[in-house]
């Protein structure tokens, strides 16, 4: 495929793509405990009014969990290793780490995440080398406006240099990837390593 412009940039999301839930059995413990579906857990905690609030920065991460300490009916004391647990279901993909790291003595990399106030030091704290990746750095809540919104996707292309059809950008949400396809970036719509390397390709070979 030939394009107008050489790609020159690769946006990566942060939550679901670089940082995901690798271990469904440890999630699966609270899944059981508390009768419900994996997915009514995450959608508990991530979609949560306050951490839609706190994606832009009007609230924190200790409000949206005492909406789940709530709606669970948990004591304050219970919360820490609930959230313990939670977490610990994470991991940091490696393969896609080291994808990234060699693309970078010849392209920029950015980072586009829709995330809390809480982000930045969280992700650094369980996942050290996660922002060696990146050249620039935009979270939702520090800016105060989230993914699919096309000043977010201009502010992360202002920053980087580069125009729309010079960036590929990976996120596992659809509705964040049409929303870069409308403003012209070439985006992947994560599903797994394996897809999301074999499509890079087509940009980074």
């Amino acid at each position: 495929m030939v394009y107008d412009k050489p790609v020159r940039a690769l946006i990566w999301d942060a939550g679901g793509v670089l940082v995901r839930n690798v271990a469904p059995a440890v999630r699966g413990q609270l899944v059981a405990r508390f009768g419900m579906t994996g997915m009514d857990l995450e959608n508990l905690f991530f979609n949560n009014e306050m951490s839609r609030k706190a994606s832009i920065g009007l609230a924190n991460e200790a409000d949206a969990w005492e909406i789940v300490r709530q709606k669970l009916n948990l004591k304050p004391e219970e919360m820490p290793q609930f959230m313990e647990t939670f977490f610990s279901a994470d991991g940091f993909d490696e393969e896609l780490y080291t994808f990234t790291m060699a693309l970078k003595p010849r392209y920029k990399v950015a980072l586009l995440s829709n995330a809390g106030p809480e982000m930045r030091s969280g992700v650094a704290r369980r996942f050290p080398k996660f922002f060696d990746m990146f050249d620039v750095t935009v979270i939702s809540a520090e800016v105060g406006m989230v993914k699919p919104d096309p000043r977010i996707y201009r502010l992360v292309l202002d920053q980087l240099g580069v125009e729309p059809q010079e960036a590929v950008f990976v996120d596992d949400f659809i509705e964040n990837v049409e929303g870069a396809r409308r403003l012209g970036l070439h985006a992947i719509h994560f599903k797994n390593s394996v897809q999301a390397l074999i499509a890079l390709q087509e940009f980074f070979s």
